[in-house]
């Protein structure tokens, strides 16, 4: 009888504390991460797309910030991914290329984001959060890359960079590779947008009573050039048939991503809930139609139109609705703010590059984020500091852009101020040097493609 009435005293006095850890637990927001895929700048009603409709995009931004100056880290997919997913700029721990076929000399157990390295799934799982993955992986195909060996909970798509919108196969790889599901068997493809969008409010209804992080991973608007025939039917005044696939197909985006945020709203989530919508980069615009205007540049390049992209944190409640932040801000930055959200520390062991924007945000820090932001990919280099931009290539002298005057990058003004360019030239270079080497690399064609696309035209504006 002593015994069971000490436990039961052990229990009355715990019993407190358990009902505070666990409103503390339920008190944490949660946070959806939307990306899409190769996404021009100009392509959303909010950055004046004047033939796309986007209706629940912009809404997003109306109810919450809009970052004018919004960057990743990477021009291509798979690099940009892995600093999205990590908060440290990808070149610093030699993710430098494009995930492609693996080189010889170069050994494939490293093919992908090394295993050493915390992703965001990490760092919320030590937070009590549940993660899941919906779609595109593209950080590694083996084992030891698997989402679920990364920090993730679960894990519903594939894990290379691409895929069919209509069919999937038994195949470990290609665009019609199966789709993978640690916690259902994968019912067949219907449209692939929309079953992501319903994998992505499955798992809003099933985690609802917990705090959760989803990375809702699209793969829209990237190639296979496919869409729905409704959708096309809608865009039929486009004339241009591949201009007019991209728009449906950045139509059927949007309404998915109306999902997502109605599904917040009939579970009572709205109000706690960070919902973050990005593009992994800059549109490719050759190979699917899109646009980056006002932008010079596209997908590949460290240009504007590469690595510019629309960037929204939506947060009712906590951050001003239908505003703009007009300072630079980096994909980096998002792991150290959802892991302050999510009430951790961030630790200097964790090596971020990025920064906790909420005192940015909120007026509690004055000063802007980002003085100087610097980037590296295969044949291309660039440092921003301020207004100037130097872009340093390996077939020509470097250039030098003023931002404030020249958005479109149109003026190089690099020998008409010569200190500049040697100041941030130099920088650049003993940033470089320190750089570990490349864990893979990309096959030497596309470092051609890539010098190529310096010399090309881009469309500066929006058609009608």
């Amino acid at each position: 009888m002593r015994i069971k009435n000490g436990l039961f005293l052990v229990l009355f006095l715990l019993l407190p504390n358990l009902i505070m850890a666990r409103q503390q637990e339920a008190d944490k927001p949660n946070i959806i991460l939307i990306v899409a895929d190769d996404l021009g700048y100009g392509d959303l009603g909010i950055t004046g797309s004047k033939q796309i409709f986007t209706p629940n995009i912009d809404a997003l931004a109306k109810g919450g910030i809009f970052f004018s100056q919004g960057y990743v880290s990477s021009a291509v997919c798979s690099p940009s991914r892995a600093g999205l997913l990590t908060g440290r700029n990808q070149v610093t721990f030699g993710y430098d290329n494009n995930l492609a076929e693996n080189q010889p000399g170069f050994d494939p157990a490293f093919l992908g984001l090394p295993v050493e390295v915390k992703t965001v799934g990490d760092h919320l799982h030590e937070l009590g959060y549940i993660s899941g993955i919906v779609g595109k992986w593209h950080l590694g195909f083996e084992e030891q890359f698997y989402p679920l060996n990364r920090g993730f909970d679960e894990f519903w798509g594939y894990r290379g960079g691409g895929h069919d919108y209509f069919e999937a196969t038994d195949r470990d790889r290609g665009y019609k590779a199966r789709i993978e599901s640690n916690y259902k068997t994968p019912q067949p493809i219907s449209y692939l947008t929309d079953d992501k969008g319903d994998e992505c409010v499955d798992f809003i209804r099933r985690h609802q009573e917990e705090p959760f992080f989803l990375y809702a991973s699209f793969n829209a608007p990237h190639t296979p050039m496919q869409a729905t025939e409704a959708d096309l039917n809608i865009y039929k005044d486009i004339k241009d048939p591949k201009r007019r696939t991209y728009a449906a197909m950045v139509h059927r985006l949007d309404i998915n991503i109306g999902k997502i945020m109605n599904a917040l709203e009939e579970n009572g989530l709205s109000e706690n809930t960070m919902v973050v919508f990005i593009s992994d980069n800059g549109g490719p615009v050759v190979t699917n139609g899109s646009i980056n205007a006002p932008f010079t540049g596209k997908k590949g390049t460290l240009l504007e139109g590469g690595i510019r992209v629309p960037f929204i944190l939506n947060w009712p409640g906590h951050l001003s609705a239908g505003s703009t932040y007009d300072h630079p801000v980096s994909s980096l930055d998002l792991v150290p703010t959802f892991i302050t959200m999510a009430g951790g520390i961030l630790r200097p062991e964790d090596q971020f590059d990025g920064k906790n924007l909420l005192p940015y945000l909120g007026q509690e820090q004055m000063e802007i984020p980002h003085e100087e932001m610097k980037w590296r990919f295969t044949i291309s280099a660039v440092i921003r500091e301020g207004k100037w931009k130097l872009v340093r290539l390996p077939d020509r002298l470097p250039m030098l852009f003023d931002l404030d005057t020249d958005l479109s990058e149109q003026h190089d003004v690099a020998m008409e101020h010569m200190d500049i360019t040697k100041r941030l030239l130099r920088k650049l270079g003993q940033w470089d040097v320190q750089l570990p080497h490349p864990l893979f690399l990309e096959g030497p064609s596309w470092r051609i493609n890539q010098l190529d696309q310096y010399d090309k035209t881009y469309r500066l504006t929006q058609p009608e």
